[in-house]
């Protein structure tokens, strides 16, 4: 751009990326591999299939640096993408730091949220390979949203199990979700043996993810023509997401800027892996250094508390058993109001880089998350969803801290999707009813206590 007074840095449909990055081959050292539930031996492709297409299962396990996106999945990305990479300079101003604000904007999808970047494509595979119907889990509802978008580009059934205190949060994901033809359950559910055993014990159970993976999982595994559909934590989504950090690349050459901070919310892994890994590559290649820090909610504190050892992904012990950073598969976390960074674990692929040491990681609490997003939505207009709020906020630290510097530092995040869903949750903060979770030691140790002890 020949001027600095852009505030948002656009690509042409014709630049959006057509590979997705698979990070594993650059990396220093391999991720340990998942695990059979039963043997504990490296599981291979036949271990999954009850669960996804072999092309996702190939995606999954690939050595391949770079994997070309079908043509019938960039038709429906173009619908969003590419997104737009914004100037904060209304809250670079409110702050008064030299620092310069970057966000990249996955709002701008149907569904709000990033999730699309990955439920296209797994959509588009599972009809390929002739299935008819998915299932999944959903948070906050923005994978579930996506999914039944996705569904509906490629005519398969959806099926959702929705953690309940996100369910009884956020009604109009349910009603969201049904407009784009899925069927909706709230976890705990009736539909489930897993779910009538917790319901018996607790009828209004508040529900985790790993509650609705394992319900989802249930309804899948059994039927030849059903699959699962993940929205976190597997290589394959990540690679999925890897699109928007591609194209913040593009952006930011645009400008000639590269960052030196990049923060990123961090539940599963999807949003800041999109953003992160691209630029992990070009770190690791000598071309830039940015520092690159995960956050996450102070109430779920998977990378900063949690142990890192091999743990089932739900709470039934149904999936594979994953190497990555866990609380403990019966962990149930506080409802808090960001519903999508509520897992007990993390992916694989996040948790082994941060043991290499390549990112860092911090904890948020709500309460500092909100307020930095009242910041955002009064000078930049958008209102984040409650996801991204713990990014805003990291960069909102690292910009005063320049300001007592004097540095004048490229800060970059993603605003992972919008919150006008989630006004229920800005309304209990301005009414003073938002507070912090300090996770308890007593409670992961509870919960770390069903963790198999498994060598390596």
């Amino acid at each position: 751009m020949a001027n600095d007074d852009y505030h948002k840095i656009l690509l042409d449909e014709s630049e959006i990326p057509t590979q997705w990055y698979n990070i594993v081959p650059d990396l220093p050292e391999p991720p340990p591999p998942a695990l059979h539930p039963g043997t504990h031996e490296p599981a291979g492709p036949d271990d999954f299939a009850p669960l996804f297409p072999m092309e996702l299962i190939m995606q999954e396990v690939s050595q391949e640096r770079y994997i070309d996106i079908p043509g019938e999945v960039l038709d429906v990305l173009k619908l969003w993408r590419p997104s737009p990479l914004f100037r904060a300079r209304r809250l670079e101003k409110l702050l008064d730091t030299p620092a310069k604000i970057f966000y990249k904007y996955e709002g701008v999808s149907p569904a709000g949220s990033h999730k699309p970047n990955t439920s296209v494509p797994q959509a588009y595979y599972n009809a390929k390979a002739g299935v008819k119907k998915l299932t999944t889990e959903t948070g906050a509802g923005q994978w579930g949203s996506a999914l039944a978008f996705a569904c509906a580009q490629f005519d398969i059934e959806c099926e959702v199990w929705q953690v309940a205190a996100s369910y009884r949060q956020k009604p109009h994901r349910k009603t969201m979700m049904e407009i784009w033809g899925a069927t909706v359950h709230p976890s705990p559910s009736e539909v489930t043996d897993f779910g009538r055993e917790l319901l018996a014990q607790d009828a209004d159970h508040p529900g985790s993810l790993g509650i609705a993976i394992s319900e989802a999982v249930s309804q899948a595994a059994p039927y030849e023509d059903v699959r699962y559909a993940l929205g976190s934590v597997l290589n394959h989504v990540l690679m999925h997401q890897t699109i928007i950090g591609e194209e913040a690349l593009l952006q930011l050459a645009k400008v000639g800027e590269t960052p030196d901070v990049l923060v990123g919310c961090t539940g599963g892994g999807s949003n800041f892996g999109g953003l992160a890994f691209p630029f992990l590559r070009e770190k690791m290649a000598g071309k830039m250094n940015p520092t690159i820090r995960c956050v996450e909610p102070m109430a779920c504190p998977t990378l900063t508390k949690g142990e890192y050892r091999y743990d089932f992904g739900d709470t039934a012990g149904m999936t594979p058993l994953m190497k990555m950073h866990t609380l403990g598969h019966s962990f149930i976390p506080e409802p808090i109001h960001a519903g999508g960074l509520r897992y007990h674990g993390m992916a694989p692929l996040v948790s082994h880089i941060y043991e290499l040491g390549m990112v860092e990681a911090i904890s948020i609490g709500q309460e500092e998350c909100f307020a930095g997003a009242l910041q955002f939505a009064r000078a930049e207009g958008i209102v984040p969803a409650p996801e991204p709020t713990h990014a805003i906020a990291a960069a909102v630290r690292e910009a005063l801290a320049c300001k007592e510097s004097g540095e004048e530092k490229v800060i970059l995040t993603a605003l992972c999707g919008h919150g006008h869903l989630d006004l229920a949750s800005y309304e209990k903060y301005l009414a003073g009813e938002i507070k912090d979770f300090d996770l308890s030691e007593d409670a992961i140790s509870a919960a770390m206590a069903g963790v198999p002890t498994i060598a390596g």
